[in-house]
């Protein structure tokens, strides 16, 4: 509902006039139209009667709405269960599978055959008694050992029985036997490797390995 008040003022000098028409435009920049109307005062002179006449827009005096009160949202609607899913395969898993390499067969290490640099026959006995080797070793009596006349120490000799196709390695420790025709004296537990101790002596095939 729009109000409609009238008011009359007078100034009396030309600054009120101003001051009049700057309220005028105050009210007309803030939604307010002001009708002002200059009227000179025939009763008084050098005074002029102002007659200011707002109008009010029908808007702004109009009683506001109630906001709208916010309508019920809509309750949320029930998403799905996420399926399952199966993730991509790895890059590594995903390459095509080759046959694992077989192993190769490796060559067993064949340890080459000592060298032979002198052989013969001779006689061959056995002792178990003694205390210092030739070499200043003690005697052993169940030591691969043996004494010759003349072959280096520590060098290896294949004793072998013809008769049974046994055989010993043995290494030269000890000078003897000093008995015509033998050559070697065995120590007893290389002559029980050969043969049996109680024939006491025998006729051997010897090699000397280099």
């Amino acid at each position: 509902m729009a109000g409609r008040h009238s008011r009359t003022r007078i100034f009396s000098s030309p600054a009120g006039i101003a001051a009049t028409a700057a309220v005028g435009v105050v009210l007309a920049v803030g939604g307010t139209v002001g009708a002002v109307q200059l009227t000179s005062g025939s009763a008084q002179s050098g005074t002029a009667a102002v007659e200011f006449t707002p109008t009010v827009a029908a808007s702004s005096l109009a009683p506001t709405s109630p906001a709208a009160s916010p309508s019920a949202s809509a309750s949320p609607s029930a998403t799905a269960s996420p399926s399952a899913s199966r993730s991509a395969q790895a890059a590594s898993r995903g390459r095509t599978r080759t046959a694992a390499p077989k192993p190769s067969a490796t060559a067993k290490k064949t340890t080459a055959a000592p060298k032979v640099l002198e052989s013969g026959s001779c006689g061959a006995s056995f002792y178990s008694d003694g205390q210092l080797t030739a070499n200043g070793e003690s005697f052993n009596p169940n030591a691969l050992t043996a004494a010759h006349k003349t072959l280096p120490f520590n060098t290896k000799v294949r004793v072998t029985n013809p008769a049974n196709g046994k055989s010993v390695v043995v290494r030269i420790n000890d000078r003897g036997p000093f008995i015509d025709g033998r050559c070697l004296d065995l120590s007893r537990a290389a002559f029980a490797t050969i043969a049996s101790v109680d024939v006491g002596a025998l006729t051997v095939r010897y090699e000397v390995l280099g």
